[in-house]
Order: C-alpha cells, then sequence, then structure tokens
C-alpha cells in the first residue's frame, strides 16, 4: 500500500492564484467582502435598488422586533415611546423653570442698576418674589429629579441622564439673585 505524504505535496497558492480564480487565499475575510462591496458599487450594482432615499418605516425595521407594530402606531399618531416622552418632558420642565429664574435673575438686576433705588415696596415685592421662585425651584428640581430617576430604570443606558444637584443649584440661584435688606 502506498501512502502519499500530504504535508510534502501541498502547494501553497500564490497571489496571482488569488486573483485569477477569485478564491479567498492568505486575507481577511472583511478585507475581501468589502473589495466585493466597493467593485459592485463602482459598477451600480446598488443605484437602482428599491427604496433607495425613502425613510425606514417601523415595520421594515428588524431590530423593533416584537414591538414594530406598537412603534409604527405610536409614530403614525404623533407619539413615542414612554422613555422619549418622559425625556422630552424632562427638557422642556427644565427649560421652562431655567427661563423663568433667568426672568427673576434680569428683574433684580434691573432694580439694582437704576438710578433712582428702588422704592421699599419694590423691594418688598422682589424680595417676596424671589423666596417664592427658590421656593418653586425647589420644588420642580426635586421633581424632575424623580422623573430622571423614572427615566433612568425604565430606559437604556444610552439615554440615562444624571440627577440635579438641587441645593448647589438653588443656594447657585439665591447668590445670583440676593434679597434687598
Amino acid at each position: 500500500m502506498d501512502s502519499k505524504d500530504w504535508r510534502k505535496s501541498s502547494k501553497q497558492p500564490k497571489d496571482e492564484d488569488a486573483k485569477t480564480t477569485g478564491k479567498y487565499y492568505g486575507r481577511r475575510f472583511d478585507d475581501y467582502v468589502n473589495e466585493q462591496i466597493r467593485e459592485a458599487m463602482e459598477r451600480g450594482d446598488f443605484d437602482n435598488l428599491q427604496g433607495t432615499g425613502k425613510p425606514l418605516t417601523f415595520l421594515e425595521n428588524t431590530y423593533a422586533g416584537d414591538k414594530a407594530l406598537a412603534y409604527d402606531l405610536l409614530k403614525s399618531n404623533g407619539y413615542a415611546p414612554q422613555e422619549i416622552e418622559l425625556a422630552k418632558e424632562i427638557r422642556t420642565e427644565r427649560e421652562r423653570i431655567e427661563t423663568r429664574m433667568a426672568k427673576i435673575r434680569h428683574q433684580g438686576a434691573n432694580l439694582r442698576s437704576r438710578r433712582v433705588p428702588p422704592f421699599p415696596s419694590e423691594k418688598r415685592a422682589f424680595n417676596a418674589a424671589v423666596e417664592k421662585a427658590a421656593a418653586e425651584y425647589e420644588k420642580t428640581l426635586r421633581e424632575l429629579n424623580r422623573k430622571i430617576l423614572t427615566l433612568n430604570v425604565s430606559a437604556p443606558i444610552l439615554m440615562h441622564q444624571a440627577p440635579l444637584p438641587v441645593e448647589q443649584l438653588v443656594q447657585q440661584f439665591r447668590d445670583e439673585c440676593p434679597l434687598f435688606l
């Protein structure tokens, strides 16, 4: 019985052989695939595919899984998933309260920059407005922290938000908007 030593008779393919036969020899698979895709793009094979230039719908989205129909219904009726709505609500509430605080700061700066010093009634009204605004600011920030915690529990990690430093923000507001004595 003749036996053949395959180790000695194996022929190693050369680069010319790989190019002529079109087979994968000695290159990484990703490079080979990317080269094939690039050549197809140069030939124009992808130019007239169905749906080119059109937005994807959730029903066609393979990543939506079992929730595809629900996402499509929400989108078509002008709604978003609960996590997105909660994040939007947090953002708009934060913008609203910051606008209110900026208005009070501006009012205090105007009173302090006048040529005529503010009247005692203006000082009392401003001090009362600052106290009321500071209490509302603290309450709103604590409510926002509650919503942020709810969002962080229910949303994916990429949507998580850091809790707001309530005491620090309220103290910063009080420092920027001191009371009249």
